[in-house]
């Protein structure tokens, strides 16, 4: 590595020293509400016990959504590399549980906790996995972890690229460190041309627009069958899905769809889904003193076979798709307030209209998109989408022309993965 890029790397390497009690002291907080965060927690430090039999391909999902769609593209590759074994890194508990279950049973995935972006570290992990070459998922982009593959020998390609305006902005600021960052990563496989365009003016080289791999997620067939019983157990009754709600948009989605009952149909049923997991109980007791009546997934087992409840209270992991088929219309939740909103394709695949709000920041070029083809609308806020939706319910022929739309955008954006192994494959790893 040159000199310069050394004397670049000192301090931030250095600023892990101080850094590094704190993390672990996060790990210990977030624990409170996730105990899985003390599981493992010596991988963070670059210290792993298993071992992968045969040649290495390294994927790096942060969390949940990132893992969700690297799946599809797991699939080619183990099809393309039989002869290997994948690798599979996270940050969180929740990006580590979805990969366990997408590959149950397949032993040519193992998983891990990605350490800690510390020289030491790194290097620990590139020596135990000894990775052929490493994919990385969206814009998890470390200086330390990628200037140490460059140095080992590993060619890393950014996969599934996204990168909006006000991310662009950001890595701007930091010229320097930016140029070393994309100086090593063999290739990029962007989302879009507006991602490959900001990408290239910050310096990046060898951008190819691969599309979407998230457009590439089938619904398993054990999801179809769920769907298909999720709906039986809701009978008639028409159903809004508030989708991977995030903080602060519950109160408001319960107050609106209260407030819209008496002029609605009173038998319509609200499934809820938090983002995360460790907000389940504080949702139920947001549901509860508005007065409502509640029924967690988690409960099915022991509940009739019907939803009697004016709420289902969605607990449970994994099964977007299968709630997206039980619904009539969908919120997509991160978007009524500037969180930036929520993967919306899992809902086109399966032809559930779709309401968004304003802050799409995050998906900007798919919701456009979206709503352009007829698949989804854009609401100013969530009392507006709420009276939409029950708008909807009322209206079959509009939605049925938005799950035709839905369906048709989905199927018009595949074959992502099938071009990120051609990018692979035109780089000779």
């Amino acid at each position: 590595m040159p000199l310069f890029q050394r004397l670049l790397l000192l301090p931030y390497n250095l600023l892990w020293l101080p850094v590094l009690p704190a993390a672990l002291c996060r790990l210990y907080w977030r624990a409170r509400n996730q105990p899985a965060y003390l599981r493992h927690i010596r991988e963070r430090f670059g210290s792993y016990c298993a071992r992968a039999p045969g040649p290495v391909i390294w994927v790096h999902a942060v969390s949940l959504g990132e893992t969700r769609a690297a799946e599809p593209l797991v699939h080619a590759l183990l099809e393309r590399w039989p002869e290997h074994t994948v690798v599979f890194t996270h940050m969180t508990p929740t990006g580590r549980a979805a990969s366990e279950a997408l590959f149950d049973g397949n032993n040519r995935v193992l998983r891990a906790y990605l350490p800690y972006d510390f020289e030491p570290f790194v290097t620990r992990f590139l020596r135990h996995f000894r990775p052929v070459f490493g994919i990385i998922m969206e814009t998890e982009l470390w200086p330390m972890l990628l200037t140490a593959c460059k140095r080992h020998g590993v060619p890393v390609l950014l996969a599934n690229a996204r990168l909006s305006e006000r991310s662009a902005q950001r890595y701007a600021r930091w010229p320097a460190l930016t140029r070393l960052i994309f100086d090593a990563l063999t290739a990029i496989g962007a989302q879009g041309a507006a991602d490959a365009a900001r990408l290239t003016a910050l310096g990046a080289h060898r951008v190819n627009i691969t599309g979407n791999i998230k457009f590439d997620v089938e619904p398993p067939p054990e999801s179809l069958a769920l769907g298909t019983d999720f709906r039986t157990r809701r009978g008639a009754r028409p159903t809004i899905f508030a989708a991977s709600t995030r903080e602060g948009e519950e109160e408001a989605i319960l107050d609106a769809f209260i407030h819209a009952i008496p002029s609605g149909n009173p038998e319509t049923l609200l499934i809820l889904t938090p983002r995360h997991p460790q907000r389940f109980d504080e949702v139920e007791a947001l549901i509860r003193a508005r007065g409502l009546t509640v029924t967690r997934r988690s409960a099915a087992a022991q509940e009739p076979s019907s939803i009697s409840s004016q709420v289902w209270l969605g607990d449970s992991m994994g099964e977007m798709f299968a709630y997206y088929m039980a619904s009539d219309v969908a919120l997509i939740g991160g978007s009524w307030r500037p969180f930036g909103g929520q993967n919306l394709i899992e809902a086109c695949a399966v032809g559930t209209p779709i309401l968004i709000g304003p802050h799409t920041f995050n998906f900007q070029r798919i919701a456009d998109e979206a709503v352009d083809a007829g698949a989804a609308r854009r609401c100013d806020d969530i009392e507006a989408a709420m009276n939409a939706a029950f708008a909807l319910l009322e209206d079959p022929a509009a939605r049925a022309a938005m799950s035709e739309a839905g369906r048709a955008f989905a199927a018009a954006n595949r074959g992502a993965a099938a071009r990120t192994v051609a990018l692979l494959d035109g780089l000779g790893v």
